[in-house]
Order: structure tokens, then sequence, then C-alpha cells
């Protein structure tokens, strides 16, 4: 059944329900307002065709009965034409088409009743009734009626109302004939209306099925959209109370969707939020304001967690401009907001440790230095470099040093706290920013601090770890009042750190700035010397203790630079492990060394280094067998030297390269033992055939009071117990000779046998198959001297001279710069800041003097650089 006849039905039942069915009163539903309205203008268009019809019968019937002075249908002719002008005028006016469509029918129909009764006066006017040809009358009559309902088209209300007035007048009229011409007339057209009325809504229902088809597919899409939770749906009233909620977003409220319809929308929208766009009082104005609006944010006010909503809506108006509500549809912010937050913290986080990354630090240093009424803001910042860090990253892995860095990036910040802002610059490199004025005595306090928090041991996926940390410190305003200042200073006082055996801090002093030019010269000569055969090896000899015969020799790198002359490896070597050059030098350094090993003696081995970064390499057991076959050397002439920091990475990895270099029958020594960072549980399974100890151990060893013997004795009882030899490092006078002697050593190194020398020298000393050695040395140990390049002021006589410490101890030390200094000269030698003492010239050569000081001198304490004034 159509709604139109459902309606029909309920009106049995209901007066008004049959009014709004019949389009004459309001039914509340204006979906249909537009297309009455275009009906009416459509019948004004054709209502033209009803009255020239009208006129044509008035001309054919009017004529023969014509009486002149006909006041009564010179009325109804009068009447006639006003009705139906004004049924051809009246839908065209822009006020009658904004009434409502009930307001509508009841206008038109009294003109229609009019239009009808009209013609049916005339039609029944006096002389027409009383002619013979009024049956005539029924002729017209239905020829005008027909084209009348074919004009109304489905509006039979306008038919039964025109038929109304013709048949008021027919009813009543005296001739019968007349009547049943009329009443004729009636029945046909009222059967052609129907006809017309029942293929209407043939039509009408077709349209409307494809219109319910059409809205069951958007239903369709409609639902389907918001179970795939990329959107949802809202509609509310005119009060802006919700009328529909998509059930999507009723569970995610976790809240029947029921429970929400009749509330205002803005109850399940948090209150705005200045820092994120105040999308609330944004969408507030709209809807007050009943305006479109498109993508506003806001939060939710129900959800649990917090959640973001994108918002769309427009306000819904009738065809007479009336508002209705608002209708709109809403997507999900929620992980949009999220990445978007994480975008913003990877921006100024890192990552990994979760520490301010580089671009956070560079702004936070920028507005620390900004100038602040007139002058530069007060801050510290520290630079910081892990020691050891390469080895433990490519030893262990990067998974594990990554752990690392979280471990460290944790201790910097319990020790930092709130007094700054820890970055991380990249790396293994770090900052530390201290806003404020700060004293030096603070800093260094920090810095010692940090530096003892970082050097503890770490355990990183079972294994013990133990790193350092260098630090390098720069001032605002002292010593830069720019962020690019600070930055470049820090680093260059961190670069002087790590060149001062690491694990110390530096503050930044302007001669720095020599120094790393100076540095970064010597990398690039370093790598020239290299690439042109510069570099070469000297040869200290290994002497057994028992027979005083030359067991072998320890190959040592030089490097004799063509205007620089001798540069130390204590300066050139950190240099070639921080550019990455070690490598390529170690496996040099071994092929070199074999080759000339193959000319000795049968029974003289060869010991070379291999650095931690040598042994880690999965390819080096292939370099030391390529580097024995091509210099025909037995494996067994063949020692390799390994430090404690191999250890570091003590996993299956080290235990296969271990079994794979002895599966070659080279032969492997502990080097520098006692000085590194691992236990001595590793002694128990690493296949060692000597243990070298170190020269730190050994000198000053017969000093009496001094305990090194015992530490000797020690690992001599520990070497024997395990079925390894011993070698003593930095054996220079006769008494510690005789002292390692006693305490079993089994091989001796050091002055007291000869200083490195070429591999020429070592074949000419060898000729004729020797291999005796003879001590040579000082009686008795001198104290620790200590080696150095540093600038000194020289005070004498009231004049100050520059001088340049070569080596040092606590009673004396070796400077040049003066010339022909006459022995028994009294000096003051000022060593460093506040550092001062008094010094007698001993012996003089050329530009070089031995000075004996006054009193004896805490060389631990002369760290720190020399007086800016005087660095050169």
């Amino acid at each position: 059944m159509s709604p139109m006849r459902a309606s029909l039905s309920d009106g049995l039942t209901s007066p008004i329900t049959l009014m709004m069915a019949l389009g004459l009163a309001r039914s509340g539903t204006e979906v249909a307002a537009s297309w009455i309205s275009g009906a009416f203008v459509h019948i004004a268009r054709l209502w033209p065709l009803i009255l020239l019809a009208k006129i044509c019968v008035l001309a054919l019937l009017n004529l023969p009965f014509y009486r002149a002075g006909d006041v009564y249908q010179a009325i109804i002719l009068a009447t006639m034409l006003l009705v139906d002008g004004t049924l051809m005028l009246l839908p065209h006016r822009e006020r009658f088409q904004r009434l409502m469509p009930h307001v509508q029918n009841w206008l038109m129909l009294p003109l229609v009743f009019l239009s009808g009764l009209s013609f049916s006066l005339w039609l029944n006017s006096e002389p027409l009734a009383a002619s013979d040809a009024i049956f005539l009358a029924a002729v017209p009559e239905l020829a005008v009626a027909l084209l009348a309902v074919c004009i109304f088209g489905d509006r039979r209300l306008l038919g039964i109302s025109y038929f109304l007035g013709a048949l008021l007048v027919s009813v009543v009229g005296k001739t019968g004939i007349t009547q049943i011409g009329l009443l004729t007339s009636c029945v046909c057209v009222m059967a052609i209306a129907t006809i017309r009325q029942a293929t209407a809504d043939r039509d009408r229902a077709i349209e409307r099925h494809r219109l319910d088809m059409r809205a069951q597919r958007a239903d369709r899409l409609l639902r389907e959209h918001e179970r795939s939770g990329r959107g949802w749906f809202w509609e509310t009233d005119r009060q802006g109370c919700l009328t529909y909620i998509s059930d999507t977003l009723a569970q995610t409220l976790e809240a029947p969707s029921g429970g929400l319809i009749g509330r205002p929308i803005t109850d399940i929208i948090r209150q705005g939020d200045k820092q994120q766009g105040d999308g609330e009082r944004t969408l507030g104005f709209h809807l007050s304001a009943r305006t479109g609006f498109a993508d506003i944010a806001v939060c939710a006010a129900l959800a649990r967690e917090e959640r973001w909503w994108s918002i769309s809506g427009q306000p819904v108006f009738n065809e007479y401009g009336q508002f209705h509500g608002f209708r709109g549809s809403g997507t999900d912010l929620t992980e949009m907001r999220r990445s978007q937050a994480e975008v913003t913290r990877l921006a100024q986080f890192d990552s990994l440790t979760g520490l301010a990354n580089r671009i956070q630090m560079l702004r936070s240093l920028e507005q620390a230095v900004a100038e602040r009424r007139g002058r530069p803001g007060d801050c510290a910042l520290l630079m910081l470099d892990l020691d050891r860090f390469k080895s433990v990253n490519d030893t262990l892995g990067h998974p594990a040093g990554d752990a690392l860095l979280r471990q460290v990036s944790q201790r910097l910040q319990r020790v930092v706290g709130d007094m700054g802002l820890v970055g991380r610059q990249g790396g293994d490199e770090f900052k530390i920013l201290l806003p404020g004025h700060h004293e030096q005595a603070t800093l260094a306090q920090l810095a010692q601090t940090v530096i003892t928090a970082i050097s503890q041991p770490y355990s990183i996926e079972g294994t013990a770890v133990v790193i350092g940390v260098s630090i390098g410190i720069s001032s605002c305003p002292q010593d830069g009042v720019t962020a690019d200042a600070l930055i470049r200073n820090a680093d260059l006082a961190l670069y002087a750190a790590k060149g001062n055996g690491r694990g110390v801090h530096r503050f930044y002093s302007s001669d720095m700035h020599a120094d790393a030019e100076d540095r970064r010269k010597l990398e690039e000569d370093l790598r020239h010397a290299l690439a042109a055969d510069g570099l070469h090896l000297a040869y200290q000899p290994v002497v057994s203790s028992r027979t005083e015969e030359i067991t072998g020799y320890e190959a040592l790198l030089r490097w004799d630079h063509p205007t620089r002359g001798a540069i130390s490896p204590a300066l050139f070597i950190p240099i070639a492990e921080d550019s990455g050059l070690i490598a390529p030098i170690g496996e040099w350094v071994l092929r070199t060394a074999c080759r000339d090993a193959a000319q000795w003696p049968e029974g003289i081995r060869v010991a070379v280094n291999v650095s931690p970064t040598q042994f880690a390499n999965p390819g080096f057991p292939s370099t030391v067998m390529n580097a024995l076959a091509a210099a025909q050397l037995a494996p067994e002439r063949l020692e390799l030297e390994i430090t404690e920091s191999v250890f570091l990475n003590d996993d299956a990895g080290t235990d296969l390269m271990f079994a794979r270099l002895k599966a070659l029958g080279v032969r492997l020594a502990l080097d520098d033992f006692g000085t590194g960072y691992s236990s001595l549980g590793y002694l128990k399974k690493a296949p060692f055939d000597k243990i070298k100890i170190d020269q730190s151990f050994v000198r000053g060893a017969a000093i009496k009071g001094n305990r090194n013997s015992a530490i000797i004795k020690a690992i001599v009882s520990l070497a024997e117990a395990l079925g390894m030899d011993t070698t003593a490092e930095g054996a220079e006078t006769q008494d510690e000779l005789d002292l390692i002697r006693q305490l079993g050593c089994s091989h001796i190194q050091g002055y007291i046998y000869g200083r490195p020398k070429p591999a020429d020298a070592v074949l000419i000393a060898h000729r004729g198959g020797n291999v005796g050695a003879a001590p040579s040395g000082f009686q008795s140990s001198r104290p620790e001297r200590k080696s150095m390049l540093r600038t000194v002021a020289v005070h004498h006589d009231g004049h100050v001279y520059t001088g340049r410490v070569r080596n040092i101890s606590a009673t004396g030390a070796l400077i040049d710069g003066l010339w022909n200094v006459p022995p028994g000269t009294i000096f003051a030698i000022e060593l460093g800041d506040r550092v001062m003492v008094d010094a007698t010239a001993r012996w003089s050569k050329d530009d070089r003097m031995g000075v004996e000081f006054a009193r004896p001198v805490d060389i631990a304490t002369l760290r720190q650089p020399p007086p800016r004034s005087l660095a050169s």
C-alpha cells in the first residue's frame, strides 16, 4: 500500500489525517513541497488552454442567443475571466511559492471551484437554457472538463473542486438534457481522472521503488563505512540535541547509542584546549551561528582514554528556509595525533636513549646564550665522547652497543639531574648543557663525577663491559658568545682530553686551535706515509732470563716524519685508531714483520701487536695465514700479542677466534697484563702461551718499599700454574734485572738488553748465528719519568724564557730551548697553573739541559694544561 493510500485509510478514523492526505493540512513532511509548487506553476502555464476553450464555446453558443444588455451574462463572463486570469497569474508569484503546500491548495481550490461554477452558470443562463440546442452544452462541458483533467494531472482534488462547481448548477438546472449531459461529462471526466491517477500512482510507485533501492544501497554503504571505522555520522535537531549517532561511535564511547539520543552534541566533546586549537569553542560558534564547518579537531569527553575527532557538519534547512538542525560526519584522529606526537618527539628526542637530540640541544644552547639586557647569557657546555665504545660495538655487535648507550644515558641523567639538559649528539657522543653561571671548580667536580659514573662496569648480555669517557668543557661568555663557538671550543677541549690519555676532562684554552690543526695535519701525513711506505719497524730483543740468549724480537712501529723527525707512537697510534687507519697499518706491520723474521736464525721469533679491531675481524686468521705463506715463515715463529680489551666480547666469537689462530700454529701472548678491564676468568680458557708483565709493574720494583715486586711474583706464580711463559717489560737497571730473575720471570724485555733497532741492524747482530745478549744500564732504578712535550716558563735573573719539557720525574726534568746554560744555574720553572718549582741545571749540551728540582714534584698534578700565556 502506498503512503498516500495508507493516509487515506487512516483518514477514515481521523479527519485531520484525511485532510493531510489531501494536502489541505500541514503534514510535517516537507519533502514534496517544491514538487507541489512546481505542479501549480505547470497548471498556471497551461490554464490559458482552458480559457481559450471556454472562449470558443462562448463564441459558438452565445452568438445565436445573444441578447444585448443582458447584465447577468456579462457578470458571469467577467467573473469567469477574472477567476481564470487569477489561476494563470497566482502560481507564478514568489510569495505564493513560499507558502506551505497545504496553504497553496486552500488558495487554488476555491479558484478552480469558481472557474467551474462560472462556466456552468453561463451554460445554464436563460437564453441558452430556453433554446432547443441546450443539449449541446454537454459537449463543450465535457470537452473543457477533459482538458482541465489533462492539465490538473494527478492533482485530483482540483478536478473534484472544478466539477463540484459545475454540478452545483447542473443539479438545480431546469433542463433535464443539460443535467444528463453534465452528469455524463462528470462521469467521463472522473473515469479519465481515475485512469490518469492509476497511471500516476504506478509511475510514482516505480519511482519510489527506484528511490527505495537507491536509499537501501546508500544505507548499506553507510553501514559499511561506519563498520569499517573510517568514519561515523551524526544528526541533531534545531536545539542541537542528537537525533542520530553511529553505533560505532557509541561503542567507542562505551555508551549505548540510544543513551546519547536527545543529549546535546556538545556533551560528548571536552572543553577546548588552546594548545590544541580550541576546537570545542570553534564548534560551539558554528552551532550557534548555524553555519557549516569542516574538519574541526575536538577531544572526546566521554572516552576513558584520550581520543581526538575531526568533525564536519552542515545546517539543514527546508525549502522555506526553516532551520531543522545539523547533519554531519566525523573521523577518528587519535592515531594521527599519536603519530604526530611521536614525530614531534622524534624531532626533539633521540629515539635510542630518549635524551634530547642534536636539534633540541642546539635550540636550547641558542636560547641559553641569547642576549639578555645587552649581554649574552651564562651557561656551560660539556662535550662527552665514550672511550673504547667502538671496540664494544665492533666486538659485541650493534645491539649490545645500543644497550650500552642506553645505560650510559641513564647514568648521565642520574648524575646531572635538574642541573641541566643531557643530550645525545650522535654515535657515542653526548652533551650536557648547564644554564647559568658555574665556577670552574664546580664544573670540574661534575665532570669528574660523570667520569667516575660512566667508568663503572656494565652488564651487557651477561658480559661485563668497562668503558671510559673524555670530556671537553667550554663556557659562555668566556669561551664564546654563540652556540657554534661554544660547540667548536668544547669539541677542541674534548679533542685535547682524548689526546691526553682519555678518561679525563679538559677546559677550553685558546692554544687548542693550534693543537687541533696539528693533529689534523698529522692524520693527513700519516695517510700519506702509509700509502708511500713512509713507516718502518724497529725490533726490541726479548731475552731468556736463564740463558741470556735472544729468543725473539717485538716489532715496534716507527714513523720518521719528513719535517718533524721521529714521531712517538704514543702520538700517532691514537690518531690511527680514531681515523680508522689502525686496520691497514696493522696488516702492513704483520706482513713486514713476517718478511723480516724469515731472514733471522731459525730459533728466533717475532712478536706483533694485534689491535682489538683486527682481532674482531673474522678475516684476521686468513690475513695471518697469507702473511706467513708470503714470507715462508714457520707459524710457531710468529707470536701475536693481544691485549685484555679483546675480552670485552667474552663470548663464542672470541673463543672461536682464539681457536682459529691456534689452529694456524702461531703463539699467543697476553700483552700489558694487569692493566686491562676484565677478570682473571678468561685465563682458564684462553690458549695463551705467554703473559707479558706491563712495564708499570717492573719500573721501580727494586726500590725499597715498592710493592710491585709482590705483584710480579703473583703473576709469575699464576703463569707457572697455567703452564705459560712470562716476559717482564721495561727492565732498565741491573737491580731490576736481578729482581726479575729472582722472581722467576722466564723472559726479559727492556733497555737493559738494548733499544729497538731496524731490521738490517738485527741481521748484522745475528751474523754468524750469534744469539747472545749482554745487559747494559744503570745499577739502580731512577725515579719514574714521564715523557711529555710541554711549554714552560723559565724564570732567571728577572727574565722569562720559554722552554719545552721533554721528560720529567719527581726530582728533575729534561728541558730544551735554552742554549749553553752553565751547570749550576738556578731557575724558577713554572710547570703549570700555580705550580712553580726551583731547579738547578746539572748538565747542558747545545739547547738541552738536565735540571734537578729543589723539592720533589707530584707529576700527577701536571695533567692540567700549561698557562695560556705561554701556550704555543
